[in-house]
Order: structure tokens, then sequence, then C-alpha cells
């Protein structure tokens, strides 16, 4: 940490969870005072394709990891603050219970469940609340808890402490507290490349605009999702997958009735349902997702900074409304609206001819062990990525740009070698291989 010395200017390329919390982690730190701190992003905020732009998240303690779930409990004590002003309130944070399933031997996902199951009832014994873990040892048992008139799984537990967030009304909600700073100015532009100094070709001193603009920084933060990859080489670290949710309408009664419900997450399947709100419910799936391989300018590396203008690389890239206005009329394949039709009718039998009035595409940046990316781009000078969401980094809201800057500053523990960039990572192919997600591998769309 002594041989730290803050930039005399920053610029955040993204306004999603990664990109914003960072931002308002350096407008509280007095190590920044004097640094000109710019957030830019393509799209007014809110982006309507960002993924953590949504009706809701799942915010839960459940990793069989236990720094991940240590983690997300110190976030839950900020999500519990129920103040108007405050994180949780005005509807931002329900903390309705999760019933985290799975099928037994299916050997992975059973595995993951009891090792969360461990760390959450240390967490919950910790926290004095006894009584907070229900051992769940049948279906029987899923769907007595789940009160939906359906089940999935055949074992697992509730966890009465975990919830679900209204993200995109914490979305705005971070944003206005780093607006309140008065520390950081905000951009619209779309970037087209980085920039790289004339001196070096090694130094990115900050970004080029799609309109030309030259916009400099000491220090340039790629948090930019799914996005990442058009802007550096990251082909052995992360990839680009679409995931699937659905939204139906359902009535008052439907609300009143499983309002009531906890989220219920199947860890063999990736199927998830989370309690509806205002009369929509939705239903989704965490897996291996849709790849959508895409042609596009080979985009700078440690080990080639300006890249031939005619040399060109396979990468898988979002599909939204952005890059193609008619996606609305396509949102996710029909093998995938299929299986979400198929778990609503297994979880919430009543609904199960219910129309989707809403499809979508959420795009996760995956890495292979499903770590976040959050380190220095090897071989380039002044470039920090802040990436590799894979599909979980939301219910790190209130505490993740701290500890992003943490790792930034070298003081980041046992977090930086866990989100540090990864030498033999992908081995040349960033697909996530942990095997603790439904579904299959090499979908396209």
């Amino acid at each position: 940490m002594s041989s730290y010395k803050p930039p005399s200017s920053i610029l955040i390329i993204g306004s999603g969870v990664f990109g914003l919390s960072t931002a308002w982690a350096f407008s509280k730190s007095p190590l920044y005072t004097s640094t000109k701190i710019t957030l830019l992003d393509r799209s007014p905020f809110p982006s309507p394709d960002g993924s953590s732009i949504d009706t809701s998240r799942i915010v839960r303690t459940d990793y069989s990891d236990p720094l991940y779930a240590s983690l997300v409990a110190s976030a839950q004590e900020i999500w519990r603050q129920q103040g108007p002003n405050e994180l949780g309130g005005q509807g931002r944070y329900t903390e309705s219970g999760l019933a985290f399933v799975g099928i037994k031997d299916s050997s992975s996902a059973e595995d993951y469940v009891r090792k969360s199951f461990k760390n959450v009832v240390e967490i919950t014994s910790k926290a004095g609340d006894h009584d907070a873990i229900v051992e769940l040892s049948s279906r029987e048992d899923i769907e007595r808890v789940a009160r939906t008139g359906g089940a999935t799984g055949d074992f697992g537990y509730l966890n009465k402490r975990s919830g679900w967030a209204d993200a995109e009304a914490s979305m705005v909600w971070l944003k206005k507290q780093v607006e309140s700073s008065g520390r950081v100015s905000f951009i619209t532009a779309e970037v087209k490349s980085l920039l790289f100094s004339p001196e070096d070709p090694k130094s990115v001193i900050g970004v080029t605009t799609s309109s030309g603009e030259e916009l400099l920084a000491e220090l340039t933060i790629l948090a930019t999702g799914a996005w990442t990859s058009s802007l550096v080489d990251l082909q052995t670290q992360c990839t680009s997958t679409g995931q699937v949710l659905a939204y139906l309408d359902i009535t008052a009664e439907e609300q009143e009735r499983l309002g009531k419900m906890p989220v219920i997450l199947s860890r063999s399947t990736g199927y998830f349902i989370i309690p509806p709100a205002n009369r929509l419910l939705k239903v989704a799936r965490h897996t291996y997702g849709f790849l959508n391989p895409t042609s596009i300018p080979l985009p700078p590396s440690g080990t080639t900074p300006s890249p031939s203008s005619s040399a060109t690389t396979t990468v898988s890239t979002p599909l939204t409304s952005w890059n193609d206005p008619n996606h609305s009329k396509h949102s996710i394949p029909p093998i995938a609206r299929d299986g979400l039709r198929a778990a609503l009718a297994e979880m919430i039998p009543s609904l199960a001819t219910r129309p989707f009035i809403k499809e979508r595409l959420c795009w996760y940046t995956d890495t292979p062990s499903e770590d976040f990316l959050v380190d220095w781009y090897p071989g380039l000078q002044g470039l920090f990525m802040a990436t590799g969401g894979s599909g979980h980094g939301f219910k790190f809201l209130p505490v993740l740009g701290e500890k992003i800057v943490e790792v930034l500053e070298g003081r980041g523990g046992e977090w930086e070698g866990k989100w540090a960039w990864k030498s033999k990572e992908g081995e040349g192919d960033a697909e996530v291989r942990d095997g603790e997600r439904g579904g299959e591998k090499g979908m396209y769309l």
C-alpha cells in the first residue's frame, strides 16, 4: 500500500454494478479527493441491455466457497437497512428466504449444496439466528416450504436469511449515491477503442469514442461486462454467454399468494423463480448459456497492443436491441423457451400455460472458475479490469466497489489471488468448466 499513488485522473468504462460501485468507492475515499473521476457508458442510465437492469436478482449467502459466502454476509448488513434512503428501503430488498435445492446423485451440484449448507449454518449461527436454516430431505419437504403447489429437486435446505432485490431500483439508488458525492462526472458515449501513448505503445492513456473524441486518463478501468472482449483480448479469461429469462403477468390473488414464497433455485438444473412483485413473475435459468460467435477486429493485448487493422478473431458477443433492432422479436431460442415453460410447470403448476409477456437474454461475462476478473491487464500500463461477474456479481453491490479498489491499491488480501488474471485460466477456451451449472455446453444462438 505504501508504494501506491492515486492517479490524477480515472476513467471508468461501464455503469453496471462493477463500474458504478467502483466509482462510489472512489468517491468516498479521501485518497482520491484530488483525482478527476469520470464514468462513461454508451447508453443513458439505466442502460436498457445492462445485465443488472432488471426486475429482480437473488441476494444469497448460499455459496460453497466460504469467502464469497462471508462477503455476501457483509453486503447483507447493508441490504437489510430499510430506511427510505437506505439501500434496502422502499422495497429494494426483500428477505423472502431461499429454497436451495438439487437432485441427489447429481454429484457436483449435490456437493455444492452440501458445502453451502455448512457455510450458511455457520454464518447464521454467528448471527445468533439458530432457526434460519431448515434442512429439506425430500421433494415433499421442498413442496411444503415452496407453497406454490409444486416443487423441484429432492433435497436441499431453506435459508430464511437470503432473499432478493429489485435490481433496477437498487442500481438507481446506487447512481444517486455516486451523484450526490459531487466527485464523479458522467459521460454518454460509445468507446471505439483504447487509446495508446505515442511514446509508449503499451501504455493506455484513455479511449477513443465512436465520434472520434479522445478521452484521456492516467488510469482506465474496464467495467464493460460482456462487451469487454471487443476492447481487449480476453479469450483465455472470459466468454460472453446469453442466459434466458421470461416474465408473465399474474392476478392480484396470485400476487398475494405467491408473494409469500421463497426464492426457489435448483443447483442441478439451474432453473429458478423469484417471488413476484407488482403482479409480474420471472422464471429464469443459470446455465452454460448461449454463445453468439462473431468476427471482430483483433483487439489489443499485452503482446500485441496495436494489431494489424486487417486482423480479426471470433468471440462470443452480446446480441441485444442495441446491435439488433429486431432482437425483441426473437429474444430467446425456442429450446430455451420450452425449458422455462417446463420448469414453471414443475415449480408453479397453476401457471403452466400462462403466456410469457416478455423474454430476454441476460449477458454474463463468464470465467472458467466463476471468480471475478479484477486485476491489471498484463503487459499494458494504465489499464485495470473489473469484470467477469459470471452471473453472480449483483448481490455484492454495496461492498463490491470497495473490494475492487482494495485490489487496485494492492491491499486486497485473498481476493487478489482469487480475482487475478489466470495465466492458464481457459487454456485457449474460457468456457465455464466447473461443472456446477445446468444445461448443455456449446449452445449457439
